[in-house]
């Protein structure tokens, strides 16, 4: 049996993918005989629409990630699936007349009219490999490619079976797309590794597809079947490795070779450990099954050596949800041993320890996403984030003393949050600008499904409606609609826009002051220097030499309440004396440490969010490397950003 595995527009360039490279292996291990190979449709795309028109890297990223919420992508290729260039043009105009620049609307427009010659171009190439078997990946922006090129596919070869997966066939979602586009045969729901192979067997004669968990089929009426989805998650072990082999070759000869350093990615755990027991509110990512499972330590650093022995590549991607704290103890020490200097990119929890970072750090992690989403104590508690304001205040200074680039999000509009919420982390925001800024402005929450604000309309969110992009991109009625949606529509949560505003002009503020603000300490011993450049303070050195001064800023390295900082200090001076006649060993009075502190706050060096303080100084490594990488992003942002919002007729360019 031949399969053909197809990764339509909008999948990531600059990495393979991870889901047809397990879909690739699992198929060809498991059925002697059988041959897969990935048809990189998301790389002949590039090609072929560079040869067209002036689309470029950051158009390509636009579609691609940044337009996700709005579903810019998914409506480019809507007139392929309908067959006609002018699909909606007028609906998504109006949409999204007030959130897209006149280049980039101009851009969409010029793009629908091309999205029907490419898929044609695209089913025409895959008819040609002669394969029996067509499956087509669909995670975020690419359901409607993937759609139109089954619809083509089956156009041209009616023989030819036809398959889906992904993330947006997960459980409703999968089914909604099987009834709803007869020229899909079937949708595999869930996870692929076991139930693609097993479906393969069935169309070879072996087995019923009845008998495939999750797997979508019809029967001899006709009639769409949804089999109950799995009862549990596969094992670790039984997760696939990936196999990345064409993907490198294909990208060598392509125009994107020019666009990216490409990665790899690698996994080493499904589900949450977190989630399992704290459900994030607004969190729909693991879908139908939340049970945290990590592959073995020995395995994973196995897994990771042979893809850069084999690929030559050392930047990685690892797609866990969250890390599996095991492997800083395991994986990680045996990567710093190790003869590869990797560079990383991982998703953590906010509250590792400095120690557990500075591991991180040193086996390669570079970018870190701690998932901070708020430095308010309260509003985290609405996200059942399981941490505090100061502990993820403490977060962007570790990680910024262990030379981490934190990537996070500022997200407001939750159900009970208030404006009094957010005043004292507005007026804090320039004692933070030597920090790591959120990566763009706040936004309101999108309602995900799969996530508790979805599921438990008495969290907030009831009467959803699936998001405007389903309804300019699909003729499909609201209710069928609402089973393929993963974005759903709610009336406005939380704080306001003028509290938003005054967020937003913050962060703004910070991202412009970031490069060039610096706050550091260094710990001499008998003294502690401080020493600060940034804007909304006067003052560049301040030295700390009383005792209760030096106990009180080396217990702040973790947030604490003043009664418990005043009962700490006096027994570490306590024990420093050796309860001598000095004066060192007397009570410290808690009035005497809330003035330090309020103290402490008009210079900017401590943070304070619901009665506990945290001081914000790193020690005086690292800052101005990360720094300089960041004027580096930012210059080529602001080019782009500034190419992007020229006055039509100027070259059409990414915001």
């Amino acid at each position: 049996m031949r399969v053909l595995l197809v990764n339509m527009p909008w999948s990531p360039i600059d990495v393979p993918s991870l889901a047809l490279g397990i879909l690739k292996r699992s198929a060809t291990e498991n059925r002697p005989g059988t041959t897969a190979e990935v048809y990189h449709a998301n790389l002949e795309f590039t090609d072929w629409i560079t040869e067209r028109t002036e689309f470029d890297k950051n158009d390509y990223e636009f579609y691609s990630l940044s337009s996700y919420f709005l579903g810019c992508g998914d409506w480019i290729f809507s007139s392929a699936l309908y067959d006609d260039p002018g699909w909606r043009a007028e609906e998504f105009t109006a949409a999204l007349g007030g959130k897209l620049s006149d280049a980039r609307m101009e851009r969409c427009h010029e793009l629908h009219a091309l999205a029907p010659e490419f898929v044609e171009r695209t089913a025409r190439e895959i008819v040609a490999r002669k394969p029996d078997v067509v499956g087509f990946c669909s995670t975020f922006q690419q359901n409607t490619a993937a759609l139109a090129a089954a619809k083509h596919v089956k156009r041209l070869a009616p023989h030819l079976t036809t398959v889906m997966g992904g993330a947006n066939c997960d459980a409703e979602q999968g089914h909604a797309a099987h009834r709803n586009f007869p020229f899909v045969d079937y949708v595999v729901r869930g996870e692929g590794e076991t139930a693609f192979p097993r479906l393969l067997d069935v169309l070879e004669g072996s087995g019923t597809p009845r008998a495939i968990p999750g797997l979508c089929w019809r029967d001899a009426g006709g009639t769409s079947v949804a089999n109950p989805m799995a009862t549990s998650p596969i094992p670790p072990a039984a997760i696939t490795s990936p196999d990345y082999s064409g993907y490198f070759e294909r990208l060598a000869t392509s125009a994107a070779r020019h666009w990216v350093e490409p990665k790899l990615v690698v996994e080493g755990a499904r589900g949450c450990w977190w989630g399992e027991k704290h459900h994030c509110t607004f969190c729909g990512l693991n879908g139908t099954f939340m049970e945290f499972r990590s592959k073995a330590p020995e395995r994973f650093y196995d897994e990771i050596m042979e893809l850069a022995r084999t690929h030559r590549v050392l930047d990685m991607y690892v797609v866990d949800n969250i890390l599996d704290m095991g492997y800083v103890r395991t994986v990680l020490p045996r990567i710093v041993d190790s003869d590869y200097d990797l560079r990383l990119h991982i998703e953590i929890k906010a509250n590792m320890r400095r120690s557990q970072l500075q591991t991180l750090a040193d086996a390669g992690m570079i970018y870190v996403q701690p998932g901070i989403e708020s430095l308010n104590s309260r509003v985290l508690g609405l996200m059942d984030k399981g941490v505090s304001g100061c502990q993820n205040v403490r977060m962007l200074r570790d990680g910024s003393e262990a030379g981490l680039a934190v990537s996070w999000n500022y997200l407001h509009g939750f159900p009970g949050e208030r404006d009094e919420d957010y005043d004292p982390v507005i007026a804090q925001l320039p004692a933070l600008e030597h920090l790591r800024p959120p990566v763009d402005l706040s936004a309101r929450i999108a309602i995900e499904r799969f996530s508790p604000y979805f599921n438990r309309p008495e969290l907030g969110f009831a009467a959803l409606r699936p998001d405007i992009q389903y309804r300019f991109t699909y003729d499909l009625p609201e209710s069928e609609l609402y089973d393929l949606a993963y974005v759903f529509e709610a009336p406005d949560r939380g704080i306001g826009q003028q509290t938003a505003k005054r967020l937003n002009e913050g962060i703004k503020a910070w991202h412009g002051a970031f490069a060039a603000s610096r706050l550091t300490h260094t710990d001499l011993g008998d003294r502690i220097v401080l020493v600060s450049r940034r804007r909304a303070f006067d003052w560049r050195t301040r030295e700390l030499t009383h005792p209760v001064e030096l106990a009180a800023f080396r217990l702040l390295d973790q947030p604490h309440h003043p009664s418990a900082l005043a009962r700490k200090i006096t027994e570490r001076l306590a024990a420093d004396s050796g309860g001598g006649a000095d004066g060192t060993d007397a009570l410290v009075d808690e009035a005497a440490v809330r003035e330090l502190l309020e103290r402490w706050l008009d210079w900017g060096v401590v943070f304070t969010d619901a009665g506990q303080y945290v001081h914000i100084a790193p020690a005086a490594v690292n800052e101005d490397l990360l720094r300089l990488e960041f004027m580096r992003r930012a210059t080529a942002a602001t080019e782009e950003a500034t190419a992007a919002e020229a006055p039509a007729p100027a070259p059409v360019a990414a915001p």
